[in-house]
Formats: C-alpha cells, structure tokens, sequence
C-alpha cells in the first residue's frame, strides 16, 4: 500500500479557502438586490415627476393653481430656513412621541386584553368603536380641551396610530400552537414564562405589521391636529398658505409630510429585520 507522498498531501494555494473570499461577490450583489427591490418604485417616481413637470409647462398652468416640482423645490429652498425648517421639526416631534405613545399604549392594551379574557369581551368592541369616530371631529374637540400645546396633537397621533398595534399584537398573540403552550407550561410553568419565551417571540411578526401601518399614519394625525388648532408645524404652515394660493408652499409642505412617514416606516421595517428577520425571509421568498 503506498501512502502519500507529503507533497501531494500539503494543500496548494489553489485548493486553499481563502478568508473573506465570498465577499466580493456577496458585496457584488447587495445593489443588485437594492435595485431589484426599489428600482421600479422609483422609475415610477421620476416617469411621475417628468409628466408632472412637461405637463406643467405644456399646458401653461400657473404655480398658484398646480407648481411645477422645480417650483417646488425651489419654494423649499427658499422658505426652509425662515419657515419650513421649524414647522419640520415642531411636526417631528409631535410624531416620534405620538407614535411612542401610541407604541406603549397598544402593547399594554393588547397584553391585558390578552391575560384576561373577560376584559376582551368587554372592551374590545369599545376598541373597534372608537375607530368609527372621524378624525376631523376628534382634532376640534381636543383643541377646545387642551388648547394650542403639544398635548392634543399627541393624543390624536395615539389615538390614530394605536389600533392596529393591538390587532396586530392580538392576532400574534393568538396564533401560538397550543401544544407549544402545554409543553411549555410543563418545563416552566409560570404564566408569565411562557408569555415572555413562547406567546411574545412568536406574535412579533404581527405585531410588526402594526407598527408599519401606524408608522404611515402618524403624520397624518399629526397634521389634522396642526390644522384644528396650532400655531407651528407644517400642518400650521399649510392652513395660512392656502388662502394666500401659495399652493407651491403647501406641496413642499406635503412633500416634507410624505419624507417623515417613509423615513418612520422604513425605520420600523429596518427594526423589523433586526428582531424577527427569520419572518422578513420567509415573506419575500413566497
């Protein structure tokens, strides 16, 4: 029998896997992806702005009836410094705490509804209900409560926003296997153990889908609380420019609105990946 002569036992530098050598392929796809997944939605958005701005100009519209984008834009320039740049933040603020609000509110009200069923019964058509109830009627009646202050607008964001949190949270809550939850209940046997290791982990992805709903929604709330009753924020800005056929104004107004409920979303879907990417996966491979 002939062993192997040591030459041909050493490893070439051929045969050796190289540290890191699957990178430069791995980093040759990440725009690929990028421009998969936001390439289309964003030629949309140019082929919109393009029509936008040929119609415009083709048919001789005034700024004041409909502004061409680079009215627009020229508007935000202009105006960011003496007007736009704190109505953006003033607005801002009322969102990132409404939504806070809305955020602490739902899981609290989920998770008692969910530890005592009785509870459910009775207050979740409450729940439902006080969905039906328009936001423009809300927003004057808190205005007259509580005035000009910050207080109104972060009830409405709270009050728009913090619904489909608790279906969301509900929903996942109710989906765990309940043999899952026997055998769990025989390893550790508290309530409270098998909530935090078991019914939480696994309501995660509906509860996320939620947060992205109410993440779209928290700069509209915020809006129509500014325009009921405020004297700053972009909502604000908006209601004195209408009269005055600034229409340029109010569509960089709408245009920074529009920024604010994309950047929340997509810091709420970024979380998303982080907490529970396993579900992220599974939903963009079907």
């Amino acid at each position: 029998m002939r062993l192997p002569s040591r030459s041909s036992a050493r490893p070439t530098a051929d045969s050796t896997p190289r540290a890191g050598a699957g990178r430069p392929a791995a980093s040759r796809r990440a725009p690929g992806r990028l421009a998969r997944r936001h390439g289309p939605a964003a030629a949309v958005f140019v082929a919109l702005l393009a029509a936008w701005q040929l119609a415009t100009a083709a048919f001789g519209v005034e700024d004041y009836i409909l502004p061409a984008p680079r009215a627009v834009a020229r508007t935000m320039v202009d105006r960011w410094d003496g007007t736009l740049a704190s109505a953006t933040w003033v607005t801002l603020t009322e969102v990132l705490l409404g939504f806070a609000c809305a955020v602490t509110a739902g899981l609290l009200i989920a998770c008692a509804l969910h530890f005592v069923p009785v509870a459910r019964a009775a207050l979740y058509p409450w729940l439902i209900g006080s969905q039906t109830v328009p936001v423009v009627v809300i927003a004057p009646i808190l205005a007259i409560i509580f005035g000009y202050s910050l207080t109104p607008k972060l009830i409405l964001v709270a009050l728009l926003c913090f619904f489909p949190i608790v279906v969301g949270a509900l929903d996942g809550l109710a989906t765990v296997d309940a043999d899952l939850k026997r055998m769990m209940r025989t390893l550790y046997g508290t309530r409270w153990s098998i909530f935090r290791r078991v019914e939480f982990p696994a309501a995660l992805p509906s509860l996320f889908t939620g947060l992205r709903l109410s993440a779209a929604y928290a700069a509209t709330a915020a809006v129509f609380g500014e325009y009921s009753g405020s004297s700053d924020g972009l909502g604000h800005v908006m209601r004195q420019a209408v009269p005055q056929l600034q229409s340029a104004l109010v569509f960089a107004a709408v245009v920074l609105l529009s920024a604010m409920s994309i950047a929340l979303f997509t810091l709420v879907a970024a979380l998303e990946r982080v907490l529970v990417g396993w579900a992220v996966e599974g939903k963009n491979a079907r």
